[in-house]
């Protein structure tokens, strides 16, 4: 049975599995990425859930803010063997739910091409006259 958990000091053996699915998906390209900066991306995050089959993490996702106002998530990702069971849905229907209790109305995020079937049933449209931008590296 898979059990939400809201990440606040995660173990070693989480935080191992968490870089392994980051560069599963294909998020991280290099070599798994030290401990301590996995660690501060879950504490930095407004709030980080672990999708859990008794101790392995199955799938992940994030929300980062301003505290006051507005958020973002990101970093949703289900492990392939289970993905099609609407645990997705279930990390970003608890997200939203944790973002709304901490006072933030304004809740985005940038969806990966093909994605928009996952989000638009849960309430994303799209956002009119907006085109997502990253910063190139020189």
């Amino acid at each position: 049975m898979i059990e939400l958990l809201f990440l606040d000091v995660p173990q070693p053996t989480v935080i191992s599995q968490i870089s392994a699915l980051y560069q599963d998906t294909g998020w991280w390209e290099e070599a798994p990425h030290h401990p301590d900066r996995v660690r501060q991306l879950i504490t930095g995050s407004h709030c980080f859930v672990a999708a859990m089959e008794g101790e392995t993490v199955v799938a992940m996702g994030r929300a980062i803010s301003d505290r006051v106002g507005d958020a973002y998530i990101q970093d949703v990702t289900v492990a392939t063997p289970w993905r099609g069971q609407g645990i997705a849905k279930k990390i970003i229907r608890s997200l939203i739910a944790r973002l709304r209790s901490d006072g933030i109305d304004w809740i985005g995020l940038i969806a990966e091409s093909g994605s928009r079937g996952l989000y638009e049933p849960l309430g994303f449209v799209e956002m009119p006259n907006a085109a997502p931008l990253v910063l190139k590296h020189a």
